[in-house]
């Protein structure tokens, strides 16, 4: 398997996620590490020098004004990562913890930073290694930086802090020595470096972004089932319909609705039950396409920040400038987890609407109460719709936006923050949530299409059907309904899931890639 080359330019989020969770090494370009070592160099003369530069020969944020003596440098650098770990609460999962790892030597390798080229290699062996920081998840204001996490990140490298190293939480250095990595003395403008910018941030949200990308997918998929359980009319998916709009995200998801739904017997046409379906029906491609249309923004500003040099100081070695200024700052990212946030708490809402109307019977079109033939002494479904509901309340707790808060810091010399860490771990919440959320719907169809009388479903809802039912079978008596939620969950976490109905839709696509 190739590496993939780390130039700080390139880096997508299908490679990202190759990395992360993948486990695909890296290596550094030509280049990169010729732009690496042209920074350092002047950094080095800087200091050599005793020329005053911010992070380089002061002290740090309220301290900028205090000058440090090129003997106390790698002192200065030393006490900058020790004093910063001041995250707390429980760690980051590691994909999120190698992404901020891959995402900090993406920003390196710029060549901005003033970084030596062999400390960016103790940071690559590390990820390409297995060696995780223990990086709690707490403690970010997300401007100056993920200061706080990103210090924990760098304790390892030089022996200090925790790491997971095969399944074991161990010391710094004994994981460092198990993995065979040297460990390192940071110098001057190192430790600055490494921990002034938007990484844990973004690497948090661009998890969650990929993860809303499949989840607007099965959102499609488990809207097609509903609407065969409610016997729902189609004509409102009709192209001419959304194109009429002109919303890229609502097109493609009507279009999405009628590829899944071609062929079926059990959708119906205005006029032939009814004329129009209620709006969690009738609205899908309006709904599922805002927040297509929100994920293709978040996408984009997120790709631009895993490329972005978010240091401070910045070094420009052609110009031989050093400028203080403020690309640490995640307000970028923080409005823009704010709006995923929405984005993705919106598929749930409607989702929860839809799973209500299957199992209400004064909404479901003859289908029993709850989704059981003996109710009364058995409760069916009733409670998997409170759960959903609990959820989707939960997520508009978390959807209130981060970002329009800010707090002083660093005696109001960091006056104004974004808190953007706050907004990518609340987007990352709502995002678990609404999955589950999904899964019910998904179940409940399954089994709603099941006492409805299953007289042919759609080319794409068909496959999902049959895959639910390969591993959960029709309820015909109370169990243990949680169960069946995890697994209905885990069988849509796995791609392989998408997938298989993507391949029973290519020839309607044809050239076209489904779910744009």
């Amino acid at each position: 398997m190739e590496n993939i080359i780390i130039d700080g330019e390139n880096l997508n989020l299908e490679q990202f996620i190759d990395v992360v969770r993948n486990n695909k090494k890296i290596e550094l370009s030509e280049e990169s590490i010729k732009n690496m070592n042209k920074s350092r160099e002047l950094v080095d003369r800087y200091v050599e020098e005793e020329k005053v530069v911010y992070g380089i020969t002061t002290g740090f944020g309220k301290f900028s004004d205090v000058i440090v003596s090129k003997e106390d440098t790698k002192k200065l650098q030393k006490n900058l990562i020790i004093s910063h770990s001041c995250g707390v609460g429980k760690g980051f999962d590691e994909e999120v913890v190698r992404g901020v790892m891959l995402l900090r030597i993406n920003a390196l390798s710029k060549g901005y930073s003033g970084i030596r080229l062999s400390t960016v290699n103790t940071l690559m062996e590390m990820l390409n290694k297995g060696v995780h920081p223990i990086i709690p998840e707490q403690g970010s204001l997300g401007a100056s930086g993920d200061l706080a996490p990103l210090s924990h990140m760098v304790l390892v490298m030089f022996g200090e802090g925790y790491a997971m190293y095969k399944g074991e939480r161990l010391d710094g250095k004994i994981a460092m020595d198990k993995a065979g990595i040297d460990t390192i003395e940071l110098t001057s403008k190192e430790g600055l470096a490494l921990i002034n910018g938007t990484q844990v941030m973004t690497s948090v949200g661009a998890l969650t972004i990929y993860d809303a990308l499949n989840l607007s997918k099965l959102s499609d998929i488990s809207a097609s089932l509903t609407n065969e359980a409610l016997n729902g009319i189609i004509d409102a998916y009709d192209e001419k319909v959304h194109k009429a709009r002109g919303h890229i995200g609502q097109i493609d998801t009507g279009r999405n609705l009628l590829s899944l739904l071609d062929g079926s017997k059990m959708t119906t046409r205005q006029g032939e039950i009814r004329v129009q379906d209620a709006y969690s029906l009738r609205c899908i491609p309006q709904v599922h396409g805002a927040s297509k249309d929100c994920f293709r923004y978040a996408k984009e500003k997120i790709e631009i920040e895993m490329n972005a040099a978010t240091d401070n100081p910045l070094i420009f070695t052609e110009e031989e400038q050093v400028i203080s200024g403020g690309n640490f700052h995640g307000q970028p990212m923080a409005i823009t987890f704010d709006f995923l946030s929405i984005g993705i708490a919106e598929l749930a809402n409607i989702s929860e609407r839809r799973l209500e109307r299957l199992v209400n019977p004064s909404l479901s079109s003859g289908l029993p109460a709850f989704l059981t033939e003996k109710g009364g002494l058995n409760s069916g479904f009733m409670i998997v719709q409170y759960s959903a509901a609990s959820l989707v309340s939960e997520n508009k707790v978390l959807a209130h936006p981060a970002s329009v808060d800010s707090i002083t810091s660093s005696a109001n010399q960091e006056d104004h923050v974004s808190m953007g860490t706050i907004a990518s771990r609340h987007a990352r919440d709502i995002l678990n949530n609404s999955r589950k959320v999904i899964a019910m719907e998904i179940l409940t169809a399954a089994q709603a299409i099941d006492l409805r009388g299953n007289n042919g479903l759609g080319n794409g809802s068909e496959v999902a059907y049959n895959l639910v039912r390969s591993e959960i079978s029709v309820l015909k008596e109370d169990r243990i309904m949680n169960e069946d939620i995890e697994k209905m969950e885990e069988i849509i976490k796995d791609e392989s899931f998408i997938i298989e109905i993507e391949k029973k839709l290519e020839s309607y696509y044809k050239e076209e890639k489904i779910w744009k």
